[in-house]
């Protein structure tokens, strides 16, 4: 089936940038971004800064057509909870999306599936939507257990009442983050055809083949072209390459 689905790159700034160079990177990209109006690129740009830096950033992307995104929520809509962030809250700043379930997340804290589902269940109920991250380990990889372990994963995390228009998956294999190395384009589209299959068999023809399905492990400006073109990936989840705002809108220059 030929590939219809808008590209999606998301910058996931993590825990980086102060007020000033968050400001910077920000407004350097709306500045970019302001130059397509009228010609309507043939992707969605994201920004996922810290916490701390939402109200500044979506001040500083106001009117440029970049979309705004929190890092993680929790799964309650208030109450005690502390040092927690609420999708509701993240809803009030403006947020449009959330990452739930990245690597970082599921290895620091101890997240699992049930836990993800959940967070992007309450995403889904604020008017967000949720970035669903899976994805293998080293060893889990060199242990031949890719496929199997990404199956559990998107089975256990993606939420009930999922839609091509309310969620996207992030494929990021946890080895490829932060390392420098990357998938090869062939081992990416080997685990984005699952994805999309198994979304194909929970969601149906229409709706499987609809959801957007992202590439999560240090895509950057030297391998975006040739990892975009597989068919079944629709985007990226930019770590590293997200923080400089040359190198983010090159990425985002290769859905061109």
């Amino acid at each position: 089936m030929a590939k219809t689905r808008r590209f999606l790159i998301a910058g996931n700034w993590k825990m980086n940038c102060l007020r000033k160079d968050g400001r910077a990177l920000a407004s350097a990209l709306a500045r970019r971004m302001a130059k397509t109006k009228g010609t309507r690129p043939p992707f969605d740009l994201l920004v996922c800064p810290p916490y701390t830096l939402l109200p500044l950033v979506a001040e500083a992307v106001k009117g440029s057509g970049i979309r705004l995104g929190g890092q993680d929520c929790h799964m309650a809509e208030k109450g005690a909870h502390t040092g927690d962030v609420s999708a509701t809250m993240l809803a009030d700043l403006g947020c449009k999306y959330v990452i739930v379930g990245h690597s970082e997340r599921r290895s620091n804290h101890g997240e699992k599936s049930d836990l993800v589902k959940t967070k992007a269940e309450a995403a889904l109920a604020a008017g967000l939507i949720p970035i669903v991250c899976i994805g293998e380990t080293e060893a889990e990889r060199d242990g031949g257990k890719t496929l199997a372990v990404n199956r559990r994963q998107l089975k256990g995390s993606l939420p009930d009442g999922a839609t091509a228009k309310n969620t996207v998956i992030a494929y990021e294999p946890v080895w490829a983050i932060g390392t420098g190395r990357t998938a090869t384009p062939a081992q990416a589209q080997e685990v984005h055809a699952l994805v999309r299959a198994e979304l194909v068999k929970a969601l149906g023809e229409a709706e499987g083949h609809a959801v957007r399905v992202l590439y999560g492990g240090s895509m950057n400006p030297k391998n975006a072209k040739e990892l975009l073109a597989q068919p079944d990936v629709d985007g990226g989840l930019i770590g590293g390459a997200s923080l400089k705002a040359e190198d983010f809108w090159t990425v985002a220059q290769s859905c061109l």
